[in-house]
């Protein structure tokens, strides 16, 4: 008999596994309920791309807000700005001179309706950013001066519609694909992987997380909440621009009615993913399994043709109980 003793296994803590997975549990959970009940059409190959590829801009705003919550913070202006970049980025990616929200306007490279899109998205945020930092408006009240103002700027611009024939280039954005996999998941991909290094590998991120936790110490440490707050609504704003021009891509149509209600699906996608309330917690995995959810959920009401009505009352009750356990766990 060895004089040296065994190592004694580790325990497998089921409490402290289904604390750290619970997140990923209720999505396959999901999964599965759908599977059933749709007889399998839920698992289709084509189906699970398609929930991804329509969760993509829900997701991308999702990040955003989710550092905006983390600060406890929020961004209702997300899905007005969605509408409003949408319209302008259309109007310059237009291929038909005579329909072109700018007679005469020679027809503009895809790269430039882009820019144009994100730099509107942006412009939009750090207005939002210096009315909550700098003129110590609520971000609750500012945003939502924004959601009204951003909307009817979307309408003044088309006189209320659609811009439509837009570039092949401009389009690829929402629907092509590379090697099979499609733009808009390739771009969700992308972003979440930024936003992860930018949240866990900068100083802005620490500065993030240290306001939410206690913006009195983070003060007296020297962080200046106002920068952080201002650079944080700017990024809101681009991500949503971001999203705007995919819906837009998608459709082939910029709409001044877009994005109704997105910011919901956004807030909801955050808090669900573990994003609190409270500030000072939320991690981008989260929030990605979070958007998953909704755009599960989405798909499979859809598939059981539930009404869109149906849906946003299932989607109210899930924000709700989602506060509730995130209100329970930090007692």
């Amino acid at each position: 008999m060895s004089d040296t003793a065994a190592e004694p296994r580790a325990k497998f803590d089921a409490k402290s596994f289904i604390k750290t997975y619970a997140i990923l549990l209720i999505l396959v959970g999901f999964m599965i309920i759908l599977a059933i009940v749709t007889g399998g059409t839920f698992l289709q190959p084509r189906n699970l791309i398609n929930v991804v590829v329509q969760v993509a801009p829900i997701g991308i705003i999702a990040l955003g807000m989710m550092f905006a919550i983390i600060t406890k913070g929020i961004d209702l202006s997300v899905g007005s700005t969605v509408a409003l970049v949408a319209v302008v980025s259309a109007s310059l990616a237009q291929v038909q001179s005579d329909t072109m929200m700018f007679p005469g306007l020679p027809p503009m490279p895809v790269f430039v309706s882009v820019l144009a899109g994100l730099l509107t998205g942006a412009i939009i945020g750090a207005i939002v950013g210096s009315l909550v930092a700098y003129f110590r408006i609520p971000p609750f009240v500012a945003t939502l001066g924004m959601m009204t103002a951003a909307r009817g700027l979307a309408n003044i611009y088309t006189g209320g519609r659609p811009v439509s024939n837009l570039a092949p280039g401009f389009n690829w954005m929402g629907q092509g694909n590379v090697l099979g996999v499609p733009v808009p998941m390739i771009i969700f991909i992308l972003v979440a992987v930024v936003i992860w290094v930018v949240l866990n590998r900068t100083r802005f991120g620490r500065h993030t997380y240290a306001i939410g936790g206690n913006d009195q110490a983070a003060r007296v440490s020297g962080i200046s909440i106002g920068k952080v707050q201002f650079f944080i609504y700017t990024l809101i704003g681009l991500l949503a621009g971001l999203a705007g021009m995919i819906l837009a891509a998608r459709i082939g149509s910029g709409q001044p009615t877009l994005g109704v209600m997105l910011e919901l699906d956004a807030i909801t996608a955050a808090v669900i993913g573990g994003t609190s309330f409270n500030g000072g917690v939320g991690t981008v995995w989260g929030v990605v399994v979070g958007a998953l959810i909704i755009g599960v959920i989405n798909n499979g009401l859809d598939l059981m043709n539930v009404s869109p009505f149906m849906q946003m009352v299932v989607k109210g009750a899930i924000i709700v109980i989602a506060i509730i356990i995130d209100e329970r766990k930090n007692r």
